[in-house]
């Protein structure tokens, strides 16, 4: 077991460094320097100013050299003008005898956000922050939902019970989560449409809507109404796609023989289901589960961005429509990590969850 988790790790490593090191490459082109340099600078400079502030800057190495002092594996680079020595490592005003070498990610350095004028720790940690609670919260609802409704499905195949819960799984999967939010804040965050003016009309809600059609104020202090909308429309498209993957698993846990043998003895039929099916049935599940991290990762971007919840997606749509290199790099050092991890995890579950493969 323990070779097996190194093995994955060198694997992890390896492919990490590549991934990172091609958006890194795509984000370090030279259209994308230029568009920097003028806006950092001035919209109206001249080649040969952009050229100088490109210099100036430490953004005309080698790409591979560059990426190493990104990463922090190679020192920072340096400048002297008028006498004064300034770097990657050694900002202005700083002693050089005293600047370390290395200043990449490695080092907890990991640049500054030309959009937010901030460290990027800063805004990536308040972001992660913000989606964390929002994936905490979707996965609370979406899994135990779409296990019971794959369970109750899978446990009666052709049943009507079975044929209603694939319908709703197959219609919430079909269903991207830009259209369903616009749905849901259409029927419950709407004052002039939906259920909200009949409420209000019959004085069942204080308000002008049953929801919040937006989520900025669950940044501060999180409630049902401002933070129900968004949940709903990530958790709807992940219920749908768990569900039928616990189905399938169900069904086919449910042909096996040794069911068959369980009934034959006398087991009754939630005997069976509860002590002998359900775990076989949700080795498969689980690795789908997990392989929900990522996906809530980077699919939050829509759904973050239409509630207007500055989370980690909202801050990737920014900062990939401003140029924020810095942003951008960290963004998917960050969902680069999230889906090796999570992968892992998934690996070594199934492992301990399906005593065949442990075994051998």
């Amino acid at each position: 077991m323990l070779s097996f988790v190194l093995r994955r790790i060198g694997v992890m490593a390896l492919t990490a460094i590549a991934l990172t090191f091609i958006v890194f490459y795509l984000t370090n082109l030279p259209p994308n320097l230029e568009k920097l340099a003028k806006s950092e600078g001035s919209v109206r400079m001249a080649d040969d100013a952009v050229a100088s502030w490109l210099e100036r800057n430490g953004h005309t190495g080698p790409m591979l050299v560059r990426y190493g002092q990104w990463l922090g594996v190679v020192p920072g680079w340096t400048r002297e003008e008028d006498g004064v020595t300034t770097g990657r490592c050694i900002p202005r005003g700083t002693d050089p005898a005293t600047a370390p070498r290395y200043c990449g990610i490695l080092q907890g350095q990991w640049g500054y956000s030309t959009v937010f004028k901030a460290p990027v720790v800063t805004m990536l940690g308040r972001s992660l922050g913000h989606t964390a609670w929002l994936m905490l919260a979707v996965m609370l609802v979406m899994v135990p939902s779409a296990l019971a409704l794959g369970v109750l499905s899978g446990m009666r195949e052709g049943s009507r019970l079975d044929r209603v819960l694939s319908t709703f799984a197959i219609a919430t999967t079909a269903t991207p989560e830009y259209v369903s939010g616009v749905v849901f804040v259409a029927l419950f965050a709407s004052a002039t449409a939906g259920i909200s003016p009949l409420l209000a009309e019959w004085g069942l809600i204080s308000g002008k809507t049953l929801f919040q059609g937006t989520a900025t104020s669950a940044m501060e202090d999180i409630t049902f109404w401002n933070f129900a909308l968004p949940v709903m429309t990530i958790a709807l498209y992940g219920i749908g796609y768990i569900a039928r993957m616990t189905r399938a698993s169900m069904t086919e846990v449910m042909t096996a023989q040794y069911i068959r043998t369980a009934r034959l003895k006398g087991a009754s039929f939630r005997q069976v289901v509860v002590r002998h099916a359900l775990r076989n049935a949700l080795i498969a599940p689980f690795t789908v589960i997990m392989l929900q991290f990522p996906w809530l990762l980077n699919g939050v971007v829509i759904v973050e961005t239409l509630f207007n919840y500055k989370g980690f997606g909202w801050t990737l749509v920014q900062a990939a429509g401003n140029n924020d290199i810095d942003m951008l790099l960290a963004c998917s050092v960050v969902a680069v990590f999230v889906v090796l991890v999570t992968q892992l995890i998934s690996d070594i579950g199934y492992v301990f969850l399906n005593p065949r493969i442990r075994l051998a």
